[in-house]
C-alpha cells in the first residue's frame, strides 16, 4: 500500500463556520464554505475515501494527528486497530462536526426534533465553555447504537468530542458521519504532532495523510465521565482540573487515573487507561520535579554510567558511540550537567519539507560527550522546550521522537512540577514513556 502526503494549503476559519446561534445553539451547525477551492478539493477527496473504504485517513486537530474511519461502520473501524496495531478491547473517541450530529447518534428513536434534548444537562456548562476544543465526553450509547460496536469495545457508552480545527471539523461535515479517530500512530508510541511522523509509523499501513501543519495543544484531549457522581477524570489532557473545577455541577470532579498502565481483564473506559503509550524506542530517564538531587542536572552516578556505557564493542574494528539525549524544561542549564564539547545549533535535517522543519517548535544542540579524561565517548544531543507548560506540551511528542529519530540511546528529561493544569497531561504521558523514574 502506497502512502501519500496531500497539504491542506489552507487550514483556518475560512474552511467553514458555526452558524449563528446563543448559548449551545451557536454550536448547532457546522457550514462549509465554498471557498478556498482547492483546500475544499483535498478534503472533499478525502471524505469520500471516508465513506467509500475501509482504510483510515489521517488528518490534524488542535491536540495531535487523529487517524480516521467512518464510526458506523465495522469494517472501517476495524482497520483503524489494524493500522495502528491496537488492542481490540480499547475504546474509541469519535468526533463530531456539530451538536446536530452528536444529538442523531444519542437518539436511537430519532425522535429528537421537539423531544427532551438527549445531551445529558451535567455536560451542557462543559460543552458552552470548553467545545469546539480539547475535551472529551462520556455519552451513554443508546439501544439500538448507530455506531459500530468496535467504537466502544462493549462499553455502554462512548466518548465524543467537538474538535477545534477547522480543518477536521469540515472534514467531518463532508464525510456527513462522525470520524472514531484515536492518535494516529503505531500503538505505544508517542503520539504525532505533524504530517511526519504518522508517515514514520503508518507509511505502508494507511493510504492518505493531510498536512495541516503542527499541532497547537500537543497532548491529547482530556476524557470526563459525567455520568457518574462525582464526576471523574479519566485521562488528563488539554483541559485542566482546575478549569473543570469552575464549571457548575463539576466543583468536585474526582481524578480516576493513573500515571501507569492498569493491568487486569476489564476493558478501560477510556483510551490510554490499560496499555503502555508514549513511548520511544530509546530508554527514557524520567526526573520528577521533586527529585532535589537532579534540580540542576542530571546526577552523577548517572552521568558516570552514561559515559562510562558510552563506548561500545567493536565492531568491523570500529568502536560505536552512543548518543544521550537530553529534554530540558523548567531547571536545567545546556547540556544539563553531561561532561561535553559547547553544544551548537544542529542543522535541522528533520524529514518533511521545509515549511515543516522551519515550524518545529524548538531547535537542537548538539555537542560531543566526553570522559573524564577529556576523551570523546559519544554525543550530546539537547532540546530545551522552555520554562511554560504550553510550550512543553506542544514540544514534548516531537522532541521523543526527533531523539528517536537521530538514534539517540538514552534520553533524561527534566519533570515539571505537576499541578492540576495541563502539566498533569504532561508528566502523565511522561510517567508512562518513562523506563526509569528518579523521585
Amino acid at each position: 500500500m502506497e502512502t501519500r502526503i496531500v497539504r491542506v494549503p489552507n487550514k483556518g476559519s475560512s474552511l467553514g463556520a458555526f452558524q449563528p446561534g446563543e448559548g449551545l445553539a451557536r454550536l448547532d451547525h457546522w457550514e462549509v464554505q465554498s471557498e478556498p477551492k482547492e483546500s475544499l478539493m483535498v478534503l472533499r477527496d478525502a471524505a469520500q475515501e471516508l465513506k467509500t473504504k475501509d482504510t483510515p485517513v489521517a488528518f490534524p486537530t488542535e491536540t495531535v494527528y487523529g487517524l480516521g474511519a467512518d464510526a458506523t461502520r465495522s469494517g472501517a473501524v476495524k482497520g483503524i486497530y489494524s493500522a495502528k496495531g491496537r488492542p481490540s478491547d480499547n475504546p474509541l473517541i469519535i468526533h463530531v462536526c456539530d451538536l446536530d450530529m452528536l444529538r442523531h447518534y444519542l437518539d436511537a428513536s430519532n425522535q429528537a426534533n421537539g423531544a427532551q434534548d438527549p445531551i445529558p444537562s451535567r455536560y451542557k456548562t462543559l460543552i458552552e465553555r470548553f467545545w469546539p476544543g480539547p475535551l472529551t465526553i462520556l455519552m451513554p450509547n443508546p439501544e439500538p447504537s448507530r455506531l459500530a460496536p468496535e467504537v466502544t469495545a462493549g462499553l455502554k457508552t462512548f466518548g465524543v468530542r467537538m474538535p477545534s480545527s477547522p480543518l477536521a471539523l469540515s472534514l467531518i461535515s463532508l464525510a456527513g458521519v462522525p470520524l472514531a479517530a484515536p492518535s494516529a500512530n503505531a500503538s505505544t508510541k508517542p503520539s504525532p504532532t505533524a504530517a511526519q511522523h504518522v508517515m514514520d509509523d503508518l507509511n505502508g499501513r494507511i493510504e492518505l495523510i493531510l498536512d495541516g501543519g503542527h499541532c497547537d495543544v500537543g497532548v491529547e484531549s482530556t476524557v470526563v465521565d459525567g455520568l457518574c457522581d462525582p464526576p471523574v477524570v479519566l485521562r488528563p489532557g488539554g483541559i485542566g482540573l482546575d478549569e473543570l473545577r469552575s464549571c457548575p455541577g463539576w466543583e468536585n470532579v474526582a481524578i480516576a487515573y493513573k500515571d501507569k498502565s492498569e493491568e487486569g481483564k476489564a476493558a478501560p473506559r477510556a483510551p490510554g487507561m490499560k496499555y503502555k503509550h508514549y513511548s520511544p524506542k530509546a530508554k527514557v530517564v524520567l526526573y520528577e520535579s521533586s527529585y532535589e538531587d537532579g534540580s540542576s542536572g542530571i546526577v552523577q552516578s548517572d552521568i558516570a554510567h552514561s559515559n562510562g556505557t558510552a563506548v561500545g564493542t567493536l565492531t568491523n574494528g570500529h568502536k560505536t558511540t552512543r548518543k544521550i539525549g537530553v529534554i530540558r524544561t523548567q531547571r536545567w542549564q545546556p547540556g544539563a550537567g553531561l561532561q561535553c564539547t559547547k553544544l551548537k545549533p544542529s542543522a535541522n535535517d528533520s524529514q518533511g519539507d521545509r515549511e515543516e522543519r522551519e515550524d518545529l517548535p524548538y531547535q537542537v544542540y548538539t555537542g560531543e560527550l566526553l570522559d573524564e579524561a577529556g576523551q570523546v565517548v559519544g554525543q550530546v544531543l539537547d532540546i530545551d522546550l522552555g520554562r511554560e507548560t504550553e510550550g512543553i506540551a506542544r514540544g514534548l511528542f516531537s522532541a521523543l521522537r526527533e531523539f528517536d529519530r537521530r538514534g539517540a540511546d538514552t534520553i533524561f528529561v527534566d519533570g515539571i512540577e505537576d499541578r492540576i493544569d495541563i502539566a498533569a497531561a504532561v508528566m502523565n504521558r511522561l510517567r508512562k514513556a518513562a523506563s526509569e523514574i528518579r523521585a
